[in-house]
């Protein structure tokens, strides 16, 4: 009994179970990897046949039946995600279902051309699987025996492309689309993220870290590759003088919407009250109190633009959850230009600063937001170097349980060591 594809049905593993995930209202992967299974003229329909009915298998046992192991490439460490059946015996075709992590092009900029030849090379050694893009970046080249590993690599480093990372490594590395297409831009992320990556990729491909490290590169805070909260090291793009306004286009803009919805959906919005509405449709904005959120730019952006002093903003320590919960970055660098050359070896010298610390302080599969956590922040920004700025911060928590009596002593000190004088700009109190 042939199936509309061409396949023999009667060969395939029966998943009453998987089936119910395609009656949903959305697109399911099922579809997907039935499609490949039923593409019985291609070398890799036996696998995914079998890698169904091994996710039946475990869906019916409410059990994962993968284990690591080792495998790699001639002259790397890394790169390679072995998965090895602990069912073989039941679905031998997928015993071995190992995954290449390739390194994307900055900014993620393709051809149309290279992605045909991507696809050529893994229906000839792969499962045909493909997901664009995993958290670290990169190209996840999904489902390979240990034979095939070697030389799908092979044919894809000859078109150009290199494996990412994997393991106790630094990790591929992600930056947004960028001054390419977003107007939102403030500096040249793909450049950045090249010069980083090339500058640390012994790091990558020969895993000798605690645990993983991730950079990610977005062009301004609306921060579209989730640096802040998934990266170690967060380049987050952002200005520092004030932001642009065109006045005609936010009367423009108010005419159209009205202004009970202008200020309800932009003025209001503004977390920091920095935004309001003049009677003649013109909006002031309070620069100082201005936290870069993004709401206001990303609903009139005709009206609103970033300022001409661009540079980036450092945090170190974003994660998911692994053993103390989720992490936010830590504002390390509150501004540093990104337009000179020497400006790019600044953040790369400090970027090899951070991963010596990590290298050297952090526990066995720990990762750097966990070190500061263990360690304090305090002793993170004296190894580092950094002096604390009150720039890191707005102004200091007034909950109860934070002392600020203080204040007045440690902002005296800070302004000792920028050389000035706290006459010289607002009066420091600690009230």
């Amino acid at each position: 009994m042939a199936n509309s594809n061409g396949g023999d049905a009667r060969d395939h593993h029966a998943t009453p179970m998987l089936d119910e995930l395609e009656t949903g209202p959305w697109p399911s992967f099922i579809t997907g990897l039935k499609r490949l299974r039923d593409s019985s003229e291609k070398q890799y329909a036996p696998m995914v046949n079998d890698l169904l009915g091994q996710l039946e298998h475990s869906y019916e046992n409410r059990l994962g039946y993968w284990k690591g192991g080792t495998v790699s490439v001639f002259g790397y460490g890394g790169g390679i995600i072995p998965r090895f059946s602990e069912v073989a015996d039941k679905f031998p075709a997928s015993k071995e279902f190992h995954t290449l992590r390739v390194q994307p092009p900055a900014g993620y900029h393709y051809t149309t051309d290279i992605l045909r030849q991507m696809c050529d090379i893994w229906e000839r050694h792969g499962s045909g699987l493909i997901a664009f893009h995993g958290q670290s970046g990169d190209i996840m080249f999904q489902g390979c025996s240990t034979e095939n590993t070697q030389k799908a690599f092979d044919e894809l480093n000859e078109i150009g492309f290199d494996l990412g990372g994997a393991g106790p490594a630094l990790r591929t590395s992600m930056s947004c689309v960028g001054h390419a297409r977003c107007e939102m831009s403030c500096y040249d992320e793909v450049k950045a993220h090249r010069e980083v990556i090339n500058e640390f990729l012994d790091e990558m491909h020969r895993p000798a870290l605690p645990y993983k490290f991730k950079f990610k590169f977005s062009g301004c805070p609306n921060d579209c590759v989730n640096a802040i909260h998934r990266a170690d090291f967060a380049v987050i793009g952002t200005w520092r003088d004030d932001m642009k306004v065109n006045q005609e286009e936010v009367k423009k803009y108010v005419a159209e919407v009205g202004r009970k919805y202008a200020i309800d959906h932009v003025v209001a919005m503004c977390p920091t009250r920095a935004l309001s509405l003049n009677d003649d449709d013109t909006l002031d904005v309070d620069n100082k109190s201005c936290v870069r959120c993004m709401h206001c730019l990303n609903v009139m952006t005709k009206a609103l633009s970033p300022g001409d002093d661009k540079g980036v903003s450092i945090l170190i320590g974003g994660k998911r959850a692994l053993k103390i919960g989720d992490l936010m970055g830590i504002m390390i660098k509150p501004f540093m230009k990104l337009e000179t050359e020497e400006d790019y070896e600044e953040l790369k010298e400090f970027a090899g600063e951070v991963i010596d610390f990590f290298a050297e302080n952090a526990l066995e599969h720990e990762r750097i937001g966990e070190t500061i956590d263990r360690i304090g922040l305090p002793t993170f920004l004296e190894a580092l170097g950094v002096d604390p700025d009150p720039n890191m911060v707005k102004h200091p928590r007034t909950s109860c349980f934070v002392r600020t009596d203080d204040f007045t002593e440690e902002a005296e000190k800070w302004y000792a060591r920028k050389g000035r004088k706290a006459d010289d700009d607002a009066t420091v109190a600690a009230e």
